[in-house]
């Protein structure tokens, strides 16, 4: 029997919803919900999983465990909506006391309509007055109140109107310089549209925002830059909204030299002041300039390794312990030119505390060109993947590598995009399963493939929706010690993602090894923690606590400790804040000191692998304490992506991404290194 009930609401504004000011059927309503995204609390076995009750055909169904109460099942509309009707086609397993809700983040429900007397059939419910982006049935009293029976829906259909804008800015086309000073550029666009309107545009330089320009411009200057150094700058277009367009073409320019081409005097009298196990401190006496010293670089073995210092004395941190260093200083004026050295000074740091340092590094494997995931097998050799030749290779201890296989329908977004992580499945042994992250045409991916020990086969997506950009695409995956698997996402150069629990961007995702949210996430979802920029590390101690690493903007880099629903802060904090609600690093770094990418545990310490900074870094930990971060390799290999324990061995594999834009080597040069810990 079909029952039709006319709801009428009174208006209230609860959590950001706003009720009961639509009328009911202003525009003919349209039905929302079919073929969507669908959670529901649990499934009663495969057969009757919750897509089932949004694929438009009766004959299917979705059905929760027996005997528990309350359970439920909500779908994701996709974009915020003025909802007019939901048709609940109930089995014989109904609800006798259940409520409908809306929601905006799946989090804070509101009910539009509830009953205590439902008798299953069809519940027509017109007339709803309610705005949401995801509706829910909550069913707290079944109809066949005994233990053989549960909760099931035939079909839940949404009806309504969409609202609110969700239409990003088209690309900004024709990105090209109309001029170059010693400290400028200035850029000119093709403007963009949008359905509303461009609100400003926002450029970027490589993966951090320079400058931004109003909606109505279509040319900029950006001033206050370097002479005689190279940028990479792409263009964005953003509405009030906060939609961000695609990246426009990337535009290189190389900033003038500076008229004054009189480099300051070498700085004299180089000296320690101090030592420790982990850091050098030094002074030297001041340089002259004929226009003024603007900084002073500290270089060790020819490599600056701390830059911009501004007074005649500094300290260098993070230095591996009962090691020799041999330090030089230069002086550089606001025209980028440099002195010569200052003498030279050799210092050796004091011995550590304790063990588990590295002790010796040798190549496992050259001739690679941007490797990026890395996984372990249980024969003890690794898949590693490359990020834009989109191929997958096994690596052996002993350094054979092979190719196994290439991933279909991956794309490059020529910056970080590609083919990313990969992470063997626990059970391989039995199931075979490799999962993979990957930039595809519509977003980022996370999908399953079978390797059978000599190629991948087969292709199925788990994941969709994670919106993908030039830069700050996370791609992350690894399976924790709940046997459940993690990716870490970017905010695909949108902030205010990150802070939208509804939006997968700029969060560490946790879920089955079917793509599904994991049992136990806080908001019911795939999201486990938010407030994320551009993750791109993740690892576990032996206690089981899960930690992260972090790029940052232009201020600091971070390592996180991280706890399931936290909020990590981005884009309101960069490094520690005192903002309520939000969880500080830490660590941090300046990003010139790190922009870490990978992160492992190993022998009672955590260690990073810095890209910009050109180092490993460990960082001593005692339960939820950090001890004081030490680096190793300082500016000897370049750019350093990916680190992982060797299982069962106090060891490392260590690879580096020197063939990317910023490494700028020829295609092939990339190693894999071991690193032997003591």
């Amino acid at each position: 029997m079909k029952k039709t009930f006319a709801l009428l609401g009174s208006g209230a504004l609860v959590a950001g919803l706003l009720i009961g000011t639509f009328p009911a059927h202003a525009a003919s309503p349209v039905l929302l919900s079919q073929n969507r995204p669908v959670t529901a609390s649990s499934e009663g076995g495969s057969g009757y999983v919750a897509k089932y009750a949004v694929d438009g055909d009766t004959s299917t169904r979705w059905a929760s465990v027996r005997a528990s109460d309350p359970q439920w099942i909500y779908v994701d509309l996709g974009a915020t909506a003025q909802i007019s009707e939901v048709k609940l086609v109930w089995d014989l397993s109904c609800a006798t006391a259940y409520r409908v809700q809306i929601s905006g983040d799946h989090s804070t429900w509101t009910d539009v309509y509830s009953t205590a007397s439902g008798d299953g059939g069809t519940d027509d419910l017109t007339g709803l007055t309610g705005s949401g982006r995801y509706v829910r049935v909550y069913g707290t009293k079944r109809c066949r109140n005994t233990s053989g029976y549960g909760y099931s829906l035939r079909e839940l259909q949404v009806y309504g109107s969409t609202g609110g804008d969700t239409q990003a800015p088209t690309t900004p086309g024709d990105v090209h310089s109309t001029g170059v000073t010693s400290d400028s550029v200035t850029l000119a666009w093709a403007a963009s549209t949008d359905d509303v309107g461009v609100a400003a545009y926002d450029i970027y330089n490589d993966g951090n925002k320079i400058s931004e320009a109003a909606g109505t411009a279509t040319s900029k200057t950006i001033t206050g830059l370097t002479p005689k150094t190279q940028y990479r700058l792409t263009v964005f277009a953003r509405d009030a909204a906060g939609n961000v367009s695609p990246s426009s073409n990337s535009v290189t320019v190389t900033t003038a030299a500076s008229s004054d081409t009189e480099p300051p005097t070498a700085p004299a009298n180089l000296r320690s002041t101090g030592v420790t196990s982990g850091s050098v401190s030094l002074a030297w006496d001041a340089s002259t300039d004929n226009v003024g010293v603007t900084g002073y670089d500290v270089y060790s073995g020819g490599t600056a390794i701390v830059t911009g210092v501004k007074t005649t004395s500094t300290t260098i941190s993070g230095l591996a312990a009962n090691t020799s260093y041999t330090f030089t200083v230069r002086a550089k004026d606001a025209g980028n030119n440099v002195s010569g050295a200052s003498n030279a000074v050799t210092v050796k740091t004091g011995a550590a505390s304790g063990g588990g340092v590295p002790s010796s590094i040798t190549t496992v494997s050259s001739g690679w060109t941007i490797p990026w995931g890395m996984s372990w097998l249980p024969d003890g050799s690794a898949l590693i993947t490359e990020r834009d030749s989109f191929k997958v290779f096994k690596l052996t201890q002993s350094g054979a590598r092979t190719q196994v296989g290439t991933v279909p329908n991956v794309v490059t977004t020529d910056g970080e995009g590609g083919l990313l992580g990969v992470a063997v499945s626990p059970n391989w042994g039995s199931d075979h399963y490799v999962y993979l992250m990957h930039t595809a045409s519509e977003g980022n991916r996370i999908v399953r493939m079978t390797y059978d020990g000599s190629s991948l086969s087969g292709y199925k997506v788990l994941v969709q929706g994670i919106k993908k950009n030039r830069y700050h695409n996370g791609g992350r995956l690894k399976f924790g010690p709940d046997g459940y698997l993690y990716a870490t996402t970017g905010e695909a150069q949108t902030p205010d993602l990150a802070q939208d629990k509804s939006s997968l961007n700029g969060k560490i995702l946790r879920m089955t090894t079917d793509g599904k949210p994991a049992p136990g996430n806080p908001f019911g979802t795939l999201v486990y923690s938010y407030g994320h920029r551009n993750p791109q590390g993740i690892t576990w101690d032996p206690q089981g606590r899960l930690w992260e690493a972090e790029f940052g903007n232009s201020k600091y880099d971070e390592v996180n400790l991280i706890e399931p629903g936290k909020n990590y802060g981005w884009p309101t904090c960069e490094g520690k804040c005192s903002t309520s609600g939000m969880t500080d690093p830490k660590v941090q770094w300046s990003v010139s000191q790190a922009s870490p990418s990978d992160i492992t545990y190993a022998d009672g310490a955590l260690y990073v692998a810095a890209l910009r900074g050109q180092r490993l870094w460990r960082i001593p930990v005692d339960g939820t304490t950090t001890g004081t971060p030490a680096a190793y390799y300082v500016n000897t290999y370049g750019r350093l992506r990916t680190v992982e324990t060797i299982p069962g061995k106090n060891a490392l594999w260590l690879s580096t991404t020197n063939c990317d834009n910023n490494g700028g080597q020829a295609d092939g040069s990339d190693k894999v290194f071991r690193i032997d810990l003591k």
